[in-house]
């Protein structure tokens, strides 16, 4: 790894066979136990989905870390942010993220921090669908469209991460109120709301990832409805 990183052992996937929270003396333990649980229990959800479904699903892994780490689309590091990466099949966090949510974007909470791993989990299923790669084909072939479409897949991870939320509300895991720390934390992160606080305009041309206002609305969406089908942000109006 990079001189200075400073990352935690990678965290399998429940039924990996591996253990899957790291064990030993670690001052971040709780924060970790904590993505770990969320982690596995949206997979175990996503599995179940996909085999009542009668579709094949491979776990992905989590690897956590600070400052920066080797990643297969890549480094990673803590200025990108948590992503997920199709080629490794890997979601990446950084535990510092957490921290900048709480104070940057003002979206505390530990549904907040549920979505965004949740989140990061929507893309894994994606690739699991072969939607990431249908969407990469079509950037490719139309680099005009390629924001649109990166928008469009954003959003319907904000989704999926809606359908696991709501799965965690009806298992009494998540309290009445706590949906709303995830709408906060999506709305936080939308484009318009990131450029505005970074440069003082909004350029929509150059989204990636949807406004504060679609973001908060496709991620209720997923929790409203429970339902995948629901997702489909490639068909008509954002």
């Amino acid at each position: 790894m990079p001189a200075g990183t400073e990352a935690f052992p990678q965290v399998p996937a429940t039924g990996s066979g591996e253990e899957s929270v790291p064990r030993g003396p670690d001052p971040e333990k709780q924060e970790v136990d904590f993505v770990a649980f969320v982690f596995n229990d949206a997979q175990a959800f996503w599995a179940e989905q996909f085999g009542a479904a009668g579709r094949p699903y491979e776990n992905a892994k989590l690897v956590v870390y600070r400052s920066s780490t080797d990643t297969g689309c890549g480094a990673g590091s803590s200025s990108i942010g948590p992503f997920y990466c199709p080629l490794d099949r890997r979601v990446y966090l950084d535990l510092g993220f957490f921290d900048e949510l709480n104070r940057r974007f003002q979206a505390p909470g530990d549904f907040a921090q549920a979505y965004v791993i949740a989140h990061e989990v929507g893309h894994h299923v994606q690739q699991q669908l072969g939607i990431d790669e249908e969407v990469r084909r079509q950037s490719a072939e139309n680099p005009d469209d390629a924001s649109e479409l990166s928008v469009r897949l954003e959003l319907q991870a904000d989704c999926v991460a809606g359908v696991w939320g709501r799965s965690t509300y009806d298992r009494g895991i998540l309290e009445t109120g706590d949906l709303e720390e995830g709408i906060t934390a999506a709305a936080s992160v939308g484009d318009d709301r990131i450029q505005s606080q970074a440069q003082g305009r909004i350029d929509p041309e150059s989204f990636t990832h949807g406004t504060s206002e679609q973001r908060a609305e496709w991620l209720r969406t997923g929790f409203d409805s429970g339902e995948l089908d629901a997702c489909d942000t490639f068909s008509g109006d954002v």
